[in-house]
This record gives C-alpha cells, structure tokens and sequence, in this order.
C-alpha cells in the first residue's frame, strides 16, 4: 500500500519519516544531494528511499539517520521529548483573552516560569522557578547571575501550559520592574515556602517581579 513499509515484518507509514528527513534536512540547512553524500549513497538511491512503497533497505535508512545525527529509532518514531506545539492545529480554535483574576488562578501558588531580563549582547529567557506571593512573583538565583536583573530594570515573566494531545493551552505574561528582596525576615519566609531549585547550586538572591500588567491568552476548541 502506498504510504507504508515494512520493517521486521510490521507496516510502518512512510509520511511521518519522509517528514522528519526533510524537516531535520531543513534544520541542519542541507540539501538532498548533500543528505546523500553524508550517507554515502547516490542521490538515485536516496529518493527510493524516500519514495512510498512497500519495500525498503533499513541498512539505508540507519545511514541516513546516522547522517542526520538521529538515531534509528528517533527517525522512525520521532523524538520522545520533542518541543510543544508540533501536532496540527485543532479544527476550530477559538483564542481568547484572560482575565487578570483567571491568569493569577493558572499561574496557582508555584511553579516554573521563564523571566525574560535585559542583558548584553541581547535579552535572555531563563527558566525559574518561582513562588506567587501577594501579587507578584518572586524566584530566587544566584547574585550576579545571569537571572538575576538590577533593582528597577524592566523584566517580563512568562508561564503557560500547552496540551499537544488536544492543540489547546494557555499562556500568562507579566510586564513589571525587578525588585532585590534584601529583608532576612523576607528571604526566611520565601525560603519556607519554597522548594529547591530545579538547577541546583547556591542561589541566594531572591528577585521580585512587581507587575505593570498581567495579561493572557487561551487557545481552545469549539
């Protein structure tokens, strides 16, 4: 049957792993005739593997994932941990706005964010972990790290939550100033509520977002 291949015995739908070779192709910036030379195969070879039929070589298509750095297993059923956001879109999104009081409910007590500060050559977007504490955000980093923003520089903090299964998610953005919670009584506080950081590593700065505005938005299905 067009479309589909056999390997130890069992079909395999061909589309899903002529996608992934031309969308790493594309992410490497290499072109079919280059893909075939890393192979090392003709090109006439490398479009049979890549026409649908129901007979292939795996020897070559080990080699053409060796040439695309997959592994086997990674060009036939794809990554185990790929990036949000792949599969299609849902058949009738529907994009709405969030209310200031759901986007405080969705980021809940604590978390992981990104807080996105201003620095050289360019702005950085690093993953925190944070805590919500009487309408801001607080997360702590190490002192003069690259997350951890002057007092009264302008950062943005981002959370959100995607479903791939069901195309749908939510996002919520604050705008605001950095703050440098210096109070021991503070720090303790956070401290006790906090849990340890995912990255490790002493990280004794606890930085404050004090929000100008909080906004959000939800992709959803009919």
């Amino acid at each position: 049957m067009a479309g589909e291949t056999r390997t130890g015995g069992q079909r395999t739908d061909r589309d899903p792993i002529v996608r992934r070779i031309a969308e790493r192709r594309a992410q490497l910036g290499l072109s079919e005739s280059a893909l075939s030379t890393r192979a090392a195969m003709s090109p006439r070879y490398l479009q049979h593997l890549l026409d649908s039929g129901p007979d292939f070589d795996p020897g070559g298509l080990v080699r053409v994932a060796a040439a695309l750095d997959l592994t086997y297993q990674e060009l036939m059923e794809g990554r185990r941990d790929p990036p949000p956001g792949q599969p299609e879109a849902a058949p009738r999104p529907v994009l709405a706005h969030l209310s200031t009081d759901e986007c405080w409910d969705r980021l809940g007590t604590h978390g992981v964010g990104r807080i996105a500060v201003p620095v050289q050559p360019g702005p950085a977007v690093l993953p925190v972990n944070y805590l919500v504490d009487g309408g801001t955000v607080v997360y702590r980093t190490a002192s003069g790290g690259p997350a951890a923003p002057a007092p009264g520089e302008g950062v943005s903090f981002q959370v959100d939550q995607i479903d791939d299964h069901l195309s749908r998610g939510w996002s919520v953005l604050l705008t605001g100033t950095a703050e440098h919670v210096d109070d021991p009584a503070q720090t303790e506080v956070l401290a006790s509520r906090a849990q340890e950081p995912w990255a490790g590593g002493d990280r004794p700065l606890w930085i404050r977002v004090r929000p100008k505005s909080v906004t959000g938005r939800r992709i959803d299905t009919e």
